[in-house]
Protein backbone atom coordinates (compact mmCIF):
# COMPACT_ATOMS: atom_id res chain seq x y z
CA UNK A 1 0.00 0.00 0.00
CA UNK A 2 1.33 3.54 -1.09
CA UNK A 3 1.14 6.46 0.96
CA UNK A 4 -1.51 7.84 -1.31
CA UNK A 5 -3.85 5.15 -0.83
CA UNK A 6 -4.63 5.85 2.65
CA UNK A 7 -8.27 7.82 2.39
CA UNK A 8 -8.73 7.44 5.77
CA UNK A 9 -5.83 8.79 7.49
CA UNK A 10 -4.34 12.24 8.48
CA UNK A 11 -3.54 14.41 4.88
CA UNK A 12 0.24 15.33 4.43
CA UNK A 13 -0.07 19.17 2.94
CA UNK A 14 3.60 19.48 3.12
CA UNK A 15 6.75 18.65 4.76
CA UNK A 16 5.55 21.06 7.55
CA UNK A 17 1.80 20.79 7.38
CA UNK A 18 -0.24 17.36 8.25
CA UNK A 19 -4.32 17.25 8.47
CA UNK A 20 -5.48 15.44 11.12
CA UNK A 21 -8.02 12.88 10.05
CA UNK A 22 -10.32 14.02 12.77
CA UNK A 23 -10.57 17.64 11.54
CA UNK A 24 -11.69 16.13 8.03
CA UNK A 25 -15.33 15.89 7.68
CA UNK A 26 -16.51 13.23 4.56
CA UNK A 27 -20.01 13.24 3.02
CA UNK A 28 -20.98 10.75 0.60
CA UNK A 29 -23.86 11.17 -1.95
CA UNK A 30 -25.37 9.56 -4.85
CA UNK A 31 -23.39 10.84 -7.91
CA UNK A 32 -24.94 11.93 -11.18
CA UNK A 33 -21.86 10.82 -12.81
CA UNK A 34 -20.70 7.76 -14.96
CA UNK A 35 -21.65 4.52 -13.32
CA UNK A 36 -24.70 2.61 -15.40
CA UNK A 37 -27.10 1.09 -13.07
CA UNK A 38 -24.63 1.12 -10.03
CA UNK A 39 -25.02 5.01 -10.06
CA UNK A 40 -28.72 4.98 -8.32
CA UNK A 41 -27.37 2.54 -5.97
CA UNK A 42 -24.10 3.58 -4.88
CA UNK A 43 -22.87 6.78 -2.91
CA UNK A 44 -19.90 7.24 -5.06
CA UNK A 45 -19.98 11.06 -4.25
CA UNK A 46 -17.66 12.43 -2.03
CA UNK A 47 -17.46 15.72 -0.52
CA UNK A 48 -15.04 16.98 2.11
CA UNK A 49 -14.79 19.77 4.27
CA UNK A 50 -12.43 21.13 6.45
CA UNK A 51 -12.66 23.82 9.22
CA UNK A 52 -9.21 25.76 9.07
CA UNK A 53 -10.69 28.51 11.49
CA UNK A 54 -10.93 25.39 14.40
CA UNK A 55 -7.77 23.44 13.00
CA UNK A 56 -4.65 23.49 15.49
CA UNK A 57 -2.16 22.63 13.17
CA UNK A 58 -1.78 26.05 11.71
CA UNK A 59 0.71 28.56 12.30
CA UNK A 60 -0.74 32.32 12.84
CA UNK A 61 0.84 33.37 9.44
CA UNK A 62 -0.88 30.65 7.24
CA UNK A 63 -4.26 30.90 9.48
CA UNK A 64 -3.78 34.87 8.26
CA UNK A 65 -3.47 33.54 4.29
CA UNK A 66 -5.81 31.46 4.29
CA UNK A 67 -8.17 33.49 5.83
CA UNK A 68 -7.85 36.33 3.41
CA UNK A 69 -8.41 33.69 0.39
CA UNK A 70 -10.86 31.87 2.20
CA UNK A 71 -13.24 34.33 3.78
CA UNK A 72 -15.48 32.09 5.87
CA UNK A 73 -12.29 29.89 6.81
CA UNK A 74 -13.99 26.66 5.67
CA UNK A 75 -12.88 24.80 2.63
CA UNK A 76 -14.95 22.53 0.56
CA UNK A 77 -13.85 20.05 -2.02
CA UNK A 78 -16.22 17.66 -4.21
CA UNK A 79 -15.56 14.76 -6.12
CA UNK A 80 -17.33 12.41 -8.51
CA UNK A 81 -15.25 11.87 -11.39
CA UNK A 82 -14.85 8.02 -10.69
CA UNK A 83 -17.01 5.43 -10.35
CA UNK A 84 -15.90 4.29 -7.39
CA UNK A 85 -16.33 6.03 -3.66
CA UNK A 86 -12.96 5.32 -3.07
CA UNK A 87 -11.27 6.83 -6.24
CA UNK A 88 -13.17 9.39 -5.25
CA UNK A 89 -12.17 9.76 -1.89
CA UNK A 90 -8.41 9.82 -3.42
CA UNK A 91 -9.71 12.57 -5.76
CA UNK A 92 -11.30 14.69 -2.95
CA UNK A 93 -7.90 14.34 -0.57
CA UNK A 94 -5.65 15.70 -3.35
CA UNK A 95 -8.00 18.80 -4.69
CA UNK A 96 -8.03 19.49 -0.69
CA UNK A 97 -4.10 19.33 -0.63
CA UNK A 98 -3.58 21.47 -3.50
CA UNK A 99 -6.60 23.96 -2.37
CA UNK A 100 -5.01 24.40 1.28
CA UNK A 101 -1.22 24.88 -0.61
CA UNK A 102 -2.79 27.43 -2.75
CA UNK A 103 -4.34 29.28 0.32
CA UNK A 104 -1.40 29.18 2.40
CA UNK A 105 0.85 30.29 0.15
CA UNK A 106 2.94 33.54 0.81
CA UNK A 107 2.09 36.28 -1.61
CA UNK A 108 4.16 36.47 -5.02
CA UNK A 109 6.89 39.60 -4.78
CA UNK A 110 6.07 42.76 -5.72
CA UNK A 111 6.85 43.79 -8.77
CA UNK A 112 9.80 46.42 -9.18
CA UNK A 113 9.04 48.62 -11.79
CA UNK A 114 11.43 48.71 -14.77
CA UNK A 115 11.38 51.34 -18.09
CA UNK A 116 13.02 50.26 -21.51
CA UNK A 117 16.25 51.18 -22.38
CA UNK A 118 16.89 54.40 -24.46
CA UNK A 119 17.95 51.97 -27.12
CA UNK A 120 14.53 50.30 -27.08
CA UNK A 121 12.50 53.19 -27.33
CA UNK A 122 14.62 55.11 -30.33
CA UNK A 123 14.27 51.44 -32.30
CA UNK A 124 10.42 52.02 -31.04
CA UNK A 125 9.90 55.55 -32.64
CA UNK A 126 12.64 54.68 -35.51
CA UNK A 127 10.24 51.73 -36.45
CA UNK A 128 6.82 54.19 -36.22
CA UNK A 129 8.40 56.73 -37.88
CA UNK A 130 9.32 53.66 -40.85
CA UNK A 131 5.65 52.26 -40.96
CA UNK A 132 4.12 55.95 -40.81
CA UNK A 133 6.14 56.89 -44.06
CA UNK A 134 4.86 53.82 -45.88
CA UNK A 135 1.68 54.38 -45.20
CA UNK A 136 1.90 58.15 -45.94
CA UNK A 137 3.49 57.28 -49.25
CA UNK A 138 0.38 54.76 -50.23
CA UNK A 139 -2.41 57.50 -49.75
CA UNK A 140 -4.07 58.97 -52.87
CA UNK A 141 -2.72 61.97 -54.24
CA UNK A 142 -5.14 64.48 -55.89
CA UNK A 143 -3.83 67.44 -56.64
Amino acid sequence: MTPGDDVAGDLVVNRSLTIPADELAWRFSRSSGPGGQGVNTTSSRVEVRWDADASRVLSPAQRRRLRARVPDGVLRVVAADERSQWQNRRAARERLRAAVLAAIAPPPPSRRPTRPSRSAVERRLTAKRRRGETKRLRRDHRE
